[in-house]
């Protein structure tokens, strides 16, 4: 068993750029619905964003398959270990599922999925309104457990980094 003090450097790339983007998608996520005025330019970069986030999620997955994170301390209690353990699964599959339920969501109601200047993707689901109706609140809902789940894995990370103080934090903050 890999027993690193430390995740890999791609690791923590990955782990701080998404946590940038995630972090930026939610705030435009919010704007684009209380925002006539900006709506067209906050979507034209919720949908790459998105995007980027999927294969960004992809990749680090597959990272993170490949390489064993570094271990919890083990006086950690077994019920913080299995909400980290289960948190940071929650994480990837909100990562995977936000951005292929949007990208659905535009299919089934028969919206281009415009990247940039004339670069669409292809449609993922037949058009349907009925699917287009269950996937649009799908995606609202998703989006503000993501928002929580986010912001309890921040709370946990502050946690150990200044009340534990028990190198968790340093873990992904820095290298071995």
């Amino acid at each position: 068993m890999n027993q690193t003090r430390h995740f890999n450097l791609l690791a923590r790339v990955l782990h701080w750029s998404m946590a940038l983007a995630i972090t930026i998608m939610l705030f435009v996520g919010a704007a684009m619905v209380v925002s006539l005025r900006y709506r067209e330019q906050l979507l034209d970069l919720h949908r790459p964003l998105g995007l980027a986030i999927l294969l960004l999620a992809i990749v680090r997955l597959a990272n993170r398959l490949r390489h064993t994170p570094p271990p919890l301390p083990a006086d950690l209690p077994r019920i913080q270990v299995w909400a980290a353990k289960a948190s940071h699964w929650l994480l990837y599959a909100l990562m995977l599922a936000m951005p292929l339920i949007g990208w659905g969501m535009l299919s089934a109601g028969a919206y281009p999925v415009v990247l940039f200047n004339g670069v669409n993707l292809p449609a993922i689901l037949p058009h349907s309104p009925v699917l287009y109706g269950f996937l649009r609140p799908l995606h609202g809902v998703l989006a503000y457990l993501l928002f929580f789940t986010v912001l309890g894995h921040l709370g946990a990370a502050l946690f150990h980094a200044w009340v534990r103080r028990d190198g968790v934090f340093g873990q992904m903050a820095k290298g071995g």
